[in-house]
């Protein structure tokens, strides 16, 4: 690709995440985040007795204290920093594809009016607006988004796509969008501008993978207020812990009252610190990891919808297909052999250059060898009145085709219709088939079964997406029957024959109204009201502005099959969140066995009996959690930015796993870590 890639911790990138941490110490950009909000306050107040009692017997142990809190909120602030600093250094390579050019314009373009007849005058792209027409030629840069009205072109789109082969631009199809940035190649086109300044695709790609221009995600919002009412509950129990360790020691006339740099170091070590340090991480680096997958997302909750998606929309041909016609089997009537059946067939595609004469002919050879004579004749070409093509070799006339139109021929010949080729018709049809007839002058030999070959592998797909609990639907203009017998083959749940416009967005909102999420693709502007009303709508790079513009993510690589790993990104993200977050709560559950008995041995000396993990002194203990608490966030934000293995299976399924490896982590971890901790501070003598 021609874009830059950038590893994990890539040295420079570090650099810069290093020196925003500390910029990032603003309360205001710390207020963003209530939980480590909370460590930051509590680093001030530490910080604030560390000034005010500098002749406390204890400072060694506050002021490690001190310094260890202020490094969770360093090490939190360096995942956010890292994070936008990738999006961030992939929207700085983008911006290298925005150059200054020209473009030719023309006033008073219509339809069918010649380009040599105009007059084109050059004008600075920055000032085109949305309706304009340009003239691109062969070597041009496109100047701006635009949809191409006149003409055909070959466009280099590398520096968007990353795909080194070019790629056919014309008027009048689904392949009429162009892209600002790319370069034509060869021919010419008119085209028509269809943005506004700073509207074009690759300012949207850069404003997309600004990390720091993100919007949270509606679970993002939901966690985060989890994680607020958390805090919150411990903030009021540390808060009344005080005055209560005041009260037993007034009345047992022993001991000593907690004080407030042990209750912040408790206070810190219980509330979801893990997580909340991490969450920002994890919702940047998952449009990052879209944008690796060469898909721009127009929004966060795009990408988050992806990974809640029920129901999969799409579209049979090159997606669930090949897209191309294959011959897949010789039917010989009575009377005839295969042999003369594919040898008919293999004259009459000869000089055939469409996908399915091509199929034919490699059918053939494949079956019964390459031919040791080629007789040459007159091709006769396919034409939509006659729907049949062939070749005449002398008076010999061999055609193949659609089996009403070989039908008329060979009774216009005085041949006859045998009863088998229909019957041979009817049962290609059935296996969703194409079946073309092949006559050799009045004489019927047989059928050539054309295929839809199903992609190796899709049926495996489906059915790990139907292990994830997602329906998939395959959505065609066949009829039911053709439409059946493909959905049967390929393994999708259910299917819509004969699909209009109109159906498709009516079979997306009777799901909708299910309550359930919807994603589909689509590249043309007939699937532009369905692409707006799905939950998820990946649209292709290389259809209509229509359809881009009715999307909220675009497949640089123009891959249909491309959804099925955007749900699977989506859901990676979610899985990573809910890991995290599992951890997160099981490893706040642990260190309490650590930090509660040390926090309160000096009030009730009996609760030294709790020191189950042997630890060396109660300093010891709290400090030992503290800096494990730090040290954790950096060990996690890997798996933050990278994302937890993807697995395909049910929420169920998922939980239990969730549960066992990061649920059991979560809680063996910390007592291994803690320890490790104290017995290196004791080797040290800090305790």
């Amino acid at each position: 690709m021609s874009r830059t890639t950038f590893s994990l911790f890539d040295p420079k990138l570090a650099r810069q995440a290093l020196g925003e941490s500390f910029t990032k110490l603003d309360p205001r950009t710390q207020l963003r985040n209530p939980v480590m909000f909370v460590v930051y306050l509590g680093s001030l107040l530490t910080t604030a007795l560390c000034i005010a009692q500098p002749d406390n017997a204890s400072m060694g142990f506050v002021v490690a204290v001190t310094v260890w809190l202020w490094f969770t909120v360093l090490f939190a602030n360096f995942a956010e920093a890292l994070a936008e600093g990738r999006s961030k250094a992939q929207a700085a390579s983008l911006r290298g594809l925005k150059k200054e050019t020209w473009a030719k314009v023309a006033e008073g373009w219509k339809p069918g009016v010649a380009r040599e007849s105009l007059p084109w005058h050059p004008r600075e792209a920055g000032t085109l607006r949305k309706g304009e027409v340009i003239l691109i030629v062969a070597g041009d840069v496109v100047p701006a988004d635009a949809e191409v009205v006149d003409g055909v072109a070959s466009v280099d789109e590398s520096a968007i796509t990353g795909e080194s082969a070019p790629v056919i631009r014309e008027s009048g199809g689904d392949f009429s969008a162009l892209t600002g940035g790319t370069r034509v190649l060869s021919d010419w086109v008119v085209a028509r501008v269809a943005v506004n300044p700073g509207e074009t695709f690759v300012d949207r790609m850069i404003a997309m993978v600004e990390g720091a221009q993100r919007k949270r995600t509606p679970n993002e919002i939901a966690l985060t207020i989890l994680l607020v009412a958390l805090t919150l509950v411990f903030l009021g129990v540390c808060a009344t812990l005080l005055p209560f360790s005041q009260f037993s020691v007034a009345v047992a006339g022993t001991g000593q009252p907690v004080s407030i740099v042990v209750l912040v170091a408790l206070l810190v070590c219980l509330i979801p610190t893990t997580i909340a340090g991490l969450l920002s991480a994890v919702g940047v680096a998952g449009m990052s990891r879209m944008l690796q997958a060469n898909v721009i997302a127009t929004s966060g909750r795009a990408v988050e919808a992806a990974g809640d998606v029920d129901v999969l929309l799409l579209d049979k041909t090159g997606t669930i297909t090949l897209g191309n016609r294959q011959a897949d089997a010789f039917w010989p009537v009575e009377g005839a052999s295969e042999v003369q059946l594919a040898e008919a067939a293999r004259l009459a595609s000869v000089a055939d250059e469409t996908p399915e004469g091509r199929s034919i002919v490699a059918l053939a050879e494949r079956r019964f060898g390459s031919a040791s004579v080629t007789e040459r004749g007159e091709f006769v070409p396919f034409t939509a009145q006659t729907r049949m093509s062939g070749v005449d070799l002398g008076s010999r006339q061999i055609r193949k085709g659609a089996g009403s139109a070989v039908r008329a021929h060979v009774e216009a010949l005085g041949g006859r219709w045998p009863a088998s080729v229909q019957a041979a018709m009817d049962e290609a049809a059935r296996r969703g088939s194409t079946p073309l007839v092949v006559a050799d002058g009045a004489t019927v030999l047989g059928v050539v079964e054309l295929k839809d070959i199903v992609k190796p592998g899709i049926k495996e797909r489906f059915a790990q997406l139907r292990r994830m609990g997602i329906k998939t639907v395959m959505v065609t203009g066949d009829n039911r029957l053709t439409a059946a017998a493909i959905a049967a083959e390929a393994g999708v749940d259910d299917f819509l024959a004969e699909a209009t416009p109109e159906a498709k967005l009516a079979l997306i909102r009777e799901h909708q109204g299910q309550g359930r999420l919807v994603a589909m693709t689509g590249d043309g502007t007939n699937d532009a009201p369905a692409l707006a009303q799905a939950d998820v709508a990946v649209a292709m790079n290389t259809g209509t502005q229509a359809a881009k513009e009715a999307g909220n993510m675009v497949d640089l690589d123009s891959n249909p099959t491309k959804l099925i790993e955007v749900v699977e990104t989506g859901k990676q993200m979610l899985m990573t969140r809910g890991s995290l977050t599992t951890f997160s709560i099981a490893n706040d559950l642990a260190q309490s066995f650590a930090v509660l008995p040390a926090a309160f041995v000096s009030t009730y000396p009996q609760l030294s009996a709790l020191n189950v993990m042997r630890l060396a002194s109660p300093n010891s203990a709290i400090l030992s959690a503290v800096i494990f608490n730090a040290l954790i966030i950096v060990v996690l934000i890997p798996l933050a930015l990278k994302g937890v293995r993807y697995r395909a299976i049910g929420a169920a399924a998922l939980l239990r796993r969730n549960l066992l490896v990061y649920g059991l982590g979560g809680v063996i971890v910390p007592f291994i870590g803690i320890k490790a901790i104290d017995l290196l501070l004791v080797a040290l003598g800090l305790a």
